[in-house]
């Protein structure tokens, strides 16, 4: 460096930064020269790079925006089917709601239905059996009247000492014995 000093002296020249060049600023043809550049690039840009820019930008609102609505628009889709499927909602319970009462009346309406029939069958039942208790008592009278008959044939014998052999006075015998048992019985009851 200090050769470039020396060579510098001895053409007489002043030494960098001493003759009145200041760092912040620069000589009046290096503002000029670099003021040209500066311009062409400056029109370059606004005259192709900012429009491209600003068409961009707006491209990308219009995008932002055509989606705002579109997603506005889908909202408002989701809140009318939300509000179609609450009101099919409300209809199908309100059926299934209706199909459970008329279950329930078909259901009150078979138990009904059921108790008259059960009922008819333990009439039915009651009247066979009174029917079948009917018979019976008659079978049982006929049966008691035959053995009490014999058994009065029996003690009328050993009674009057002798044999009743007529068949028409055993058979009136029966009678006399039986008529008066009946209005002995119905007395008893």
């Amino acid at each position: 460096m200090n050769n470039v000093f020396y060579y510098l002296a001895a053409e007489g020249g002043e030494p960098p930064m001493e003759g009145g060049n200041s760092i912040l600023l620069p000589k009046l043809y290096d503002i000029v020269w670099s003021l040209f550049p500066f311009i062409i690039i400056l029109l370059v840009f606004w005259k192709f790079v900012l429009p491209k820019f600003q068409e961009l930008l707006q491209e990308r609102e219009d995008r932002i925006e055509g989606g705002l609505k579109r997603a506005e628009a889908q909202q408002a889709e989701a809140k009318a089917a939300l509000e179609k499927y609450n009101a099919q909602l409300a209809d199908a319970r309100a059926e299934a709601a209706e199909i459970r009462e008329q279950a329930r009346e078909r259901g009150k309406q078979l138990e009904s239905e059921a108790k008259e029939k059960a009922e008819e069958e333990s009439r039915r039942i009651i009247a066979n059996g009174e029917k079948q208790l009917q018979a019976s008592r008659t079978q049982v009278i006929s049966d008691l009247r035959s053995d009490i008959g014999q058994n009065s044939i029996n003690l009328a014998e050993k009674l009057l000492g002798g044999e009743l052999s007529d068949s028409a006075k055993q058979s009136s015998t029966i009678d006399n014995f039986l008529s008066e048992l009946d209005t002995v019985a119905p007395a008893g009851k």
